[in-house]
């Protein structure tokens, strides 16, 4: 038999009982949309994670503080105080492949301003720190290598430290108090909004180094190093070099531990997003289910089907129809169940995750890939669970399905 006439008599079949052939593709639409929308969502969050790394810069190398040990006993992570600024400069001086260097300190202080207080971060950098970052100014100007070597009072800020202590004003050239010292703000940095770890980047205010160490917290070591490469090819060159100029300058023996910690962007990178490829898997996993218990049910209305039918397929193999002809037939009917069940299932997810990105806000990205694989799984499961009911169909015997009543 043709296959055109075996499809117009699987489309007759399923157009003579409409509901039950919509219920039964029923389970593949929500099974379907409930991939895309997960994935979407699994996406989503990766690419959150992402963009929020890219945020730190390009080919960046960080170095924090590591952890000391001493007659037994033990600090924890960023107890070590030996990273000095000389070791920053060694290393921007020292090894091939570095543009440039930034030396950091970390400290929180109440700071004043405009008659309002507030408790935020203070970050000791070096002017080149913003291009380290990309993180540019919406207004103003960043401090410069003068302002370093004078232990200057003057900062840039964040866009929540406008909003706490200069709520109607233009901050450029007005005063922060920090530790009973004023700072001229000099610029205000572009918003950043959250980090990976969920801190507002902008409830920050940014001070020389210098002015940090001598003036606010009376520091002598440095809580970290920022480091950029020339090219993600040569950072992990940087980093070994970095590791053996550090243990170098810090006279630690063959049999004695690295007194710091260095990190590369793709290795962050590669850290936060398998957390956020575990949970698109899960997600994706868990919603497949409901293409099985959709095939299921499929496998359940053809059976059914082919009781139905029985004096029908009786009378086609009397006529002269061959058992592959019935077993093309109700594999055709489950494939199009499936089928018409994943295209609107498509439509479905991709709806479904467009209304939550809105409503929560939660950040949606549906990938060819995944659309493509949901609508090939989903005809898949009407080959798998359509076989077994169409290949009971065509072994049936033509004189005991004439004889059915």
């Amino acid at each position: 038999m043709k296959i055109g006439a075996t499809l117009r008599m699987a489309l007759r079949a399923l157009r003579r009982n409409k509901m039950r052939s919509t219920l039964t593709a029923l389970g593949i639409i929500i099974g379907v949309g409930a991939v895309i929308a997960m994935v979407g969502i699994g996406n989503g969050a990766k690419s959150q994670v992402e963009a929020q790394i890219a945020s730190l810069g390009q080919n960046v190398v960080l170095v924090f503080a590591g952890n000391w040990s001493s007659s037994g006993a033990r600090s924890g992570w960023g107890g070590a105080g030996t990273m000095t600024v000389d070791d920053a400069l060694a290393i921007g001086r020292e090894i091939p492949g570095v543009i440039t260097v930034s030396p950091e300190v970390r400290d929180r202080q109440q700071v004043l301003a405009n008659g309002l207080n507030w408790n935020t971060q203070i970050l000791g950098e070096g002017p080149d720190y913003l291009d380290i970052r990309q993180w540019v100014l919406t207004d103003g100007a960043m401090f410069t290598d003068q302002d370093v070597r004078s232990t200057a009072k003057v900062c840039v800020i964040g866009k929540t430290i406008i909003n706490q202590l200069f709520p109607s004003d233009d901050p450029v050239g007005k005063v922060v108090i920090i530790r009973n010292i004023p700072f001229k703000i000099l610029g205000v940095l572009t918003p950043k909004g959250l980090s990976v770890m969920g801190t507002d980047q902008d409830d920050v205010i940014i001070i020389p180094y210098t002015s940090e160490m001598k003036r606010v917290s009376k520091r002598t070591n440095l809580s970290s190093i920022n480091v950029q490469s020339a090219s993600p090819d040569v950072s992990d060159s940087v980093q070994r070099g970095i590791s053996d100029l550090l243990r170098q300058r810090h006279r630690l023996g063959q049999n004695r531990d690295d007194d710091f910690t260095i990190r590369g962007q793709q290795e962050i990178t590669d850290t936060f997003t398998a957390t956020t490829n575990t949970m698109t898997v899960l997600l994706g996993a868990i919603a497949s289910v409901s293409l099985i218990v959709g095939g299921i049910g499929i496998m359940n209305i053809m059976l059914v089907s082919v009781t139905e039918r029985t004096r029908e397929i009786g009378i086609r193999m009397a006529v002269g129809a061959h058992g592959r002809d019935i077993l093309l037939q109700f594999l055709i009917e489950a494939i199009m169940l499936s089928s018409v069940g994943g295209v609107i299932g498509i439509v479905l997810g991709v709806g479904s995750a467009e209304l939550l990105s809105v409503w929560k806000q939660w950040p949606m990205v549906i990938s060819a890939s995944s659309v493509i694989v949901a609508f090939v799984f989903s005809a898949a499961v009407g080959v798998f669970f359509g076989f077994y009911p169409a290949r009971k169909a065509s072994r049936l015997d033509p004189i005991d399905a004439l004889r059915y009543e």
